[in-house]
């Protein structure tokens, strides 16, 4: 009889959950945990720098608004009566 053919060594049939499903799990909830925790405990902080985002967020709506540079218009010249060619 050889070691593969003993009965300890054989497959067995999967039963319930697997460990990679209960590992999942178990990270998920963690995870849930960690985000809860660091939130509850960093609440003043973030709502303190959100105050300031709009005023942030101004200059640069201004450097990408203007594609990073002013006086760079392409428009075409037009007649002095106003009308296109």
């Amino acid at each position: 009889m050889s070691v593969q053919d003993h009965p300890a060594y054989r497959e067995r049939p999967h039963r319930g959950m697997s460990t990679k499903s209960k590992a999942g799990f178990v990270l998920i909830g963690f995870l849930i945990i960690a985000g809860a925790l660091l939130f509850t405990e960093h609440r003043a902080h973030v709502l303190g720098v959100l105050i300031w985002a709009p005023l942030l967020a101004c200059p640069l709506m201004h450097l990408f608004m203007h594609h990073g540079g002013h006086g760079h218009h392409h428009a075409e010249p037009q007649p002095p009566d106003g009308r296109r060619q």
